[in-house]
């Protein structure tokens, strides 16, 4: 007797998630685990340092493919989208912790038929809010009110735009991307956001293109401010530089492009001490769609749960366990290490 199609749907994807964990430990025998990098500048392994940061991934789909998604999201992630429910549980444990910062992601978060609803609620307890938005999305039917929804909550929004040049954002994103991200932008700034109201935060999102690290986070945000003034008229507030990292999608792009390896050992090589002090883990807590805990987004993609012995599902909460916790490590971490450091806000050193 045939399984049901959900279910053949989520043994598909178990056996993807594993796969990617799978990869990403296929690694050269010569490079060092992420661990001994740390005891070699006599740095500690990681520990949880309370939880500012509640970061909830509501589910994978998405109105875009993008090359350099971590996530694998796409149009046909359908199933993996965040139930009520589980959103309920995340509201429960904010109000028991008081987490102050929701950041919200995805796939496309917007497409979660109850984004409204944890937007509302989480700002009824005061939360500061964050929608990790593809722009595209915002011209999507049935969203393209959005922008004003966003606005009357206050919630800032970090926007991928992975260049201002037209042809190396399609390249990451594909074609028509950036001009329909560009309109998005405008759409936005007519609301409010990047301009001067404190409250109206508009964030840009820069990934390299190719296998490379980010430039000078401060230098970058100068010459996109000029570009997309100059070219477009658009306004923003700040922009963030994110590493590439080599999981999913863009680990399958590495090897392709026969890089892999080479990316890998310049990682480790451009290991930073300082940033490794500053990683997000140690003030962000991730939620899976399903509910899941895990130390970041990262370990999230690669099926790495929060450490033997702590809560693993949002419905086992505790904060005073969760706050102080040993953090989960892998050769993936020398993404957030490299150079002047990566993660969901942006580099870690300036």
């Amino acid at each position: 007797m045939s399984l049901p199609v959900l279910s053949l749907k989520r043994r598909g994807a178990e056996l993807a998630n594993a796969k990617a964990q799978v990869k990403i430990l296929e690694q050269p025998s010569d490079l060092p685990t992420f661990e001994a990098a740390l005891a070699t500048h006599a740095l500690p392994s990681l520990i949880a340092d309370g939880i500012e940061i509640l970061q909830v991934n509501v589910g994978k789909l998405c109105n875009m493919t993008c090359a350099h998604c971590h996530v694998d999201a796409g149009p046909d992630r359908k199933e993996e989208n965040m139930a009520r429910e589980t959103i309920d549980l995340c509201l429960d444990a904010i109000k028991a912790s008081g987490i102050k910062t929701v950041d919200l992601t995805g796939g496309a978060p917007e497409m979660n038929a109850h984004f409204r609803y944890f937007v509302t609620e989480a700002k009824k307890l005061g939360c500061h809010i964050i929608d990790r938005c593809n722009l595209t999305i915002l011209l999507a039917n049935g969203f393209t009110d959005i922008p004003e929804f966003l606005a009357e909550n206050q919630v800032e929004i970090v926007a991928s735009l992975p260049c201002y040049l037209e042809e190396n954002a399609d390249a990451q994103r594909g074609d028509g991307s950036f001009q329909k991200s560009v309109k998005a932008l405008k759409r936005l700034n007519d609301v409010g956001y990047g301009k001067s109201d404190p409250n109206l935060i508009l964030t840009l999102v820069y990934n390299p293109v190719g296998a490379s690290l980010p430039p000078d986070q401060s230098a970058l945000e100068k010459d996109y401010r000029e570009q997309l003034l100059e070219r477009y008229g658009i306004h923003f507030n700040r922009l963030f530089t994110i590493t590439n990292m080599p999981i999913s999608r863009y680990l399958d792009y590495l090897r392709e492009q026969g890089e892999y390896e080479t990316y890998m050992q310049k990682l480790v090589d451009a290991f930073n001490p300082a940033a490794a002090k500053g990683v997000m883990c140690r003030k962000m807590l991730s939620v899976g769609w399903d509910g899941r805990l895990f130390d970041c987004d990262f370990n999230q993609m690669l099926e790495l749960p929060t450490f033997t012995g702590q809560p693993r599902h949002i419905k086992d909460f505790v904060a005073d366990s969760l706050n102080a916790r040993p953090i989960v490590t892998g050769r993936h971490c020398f993404g957030c290490t490299a150079a002047a450091g990566s993660g969901c806000l942006g580099a870690i050193e300036s």
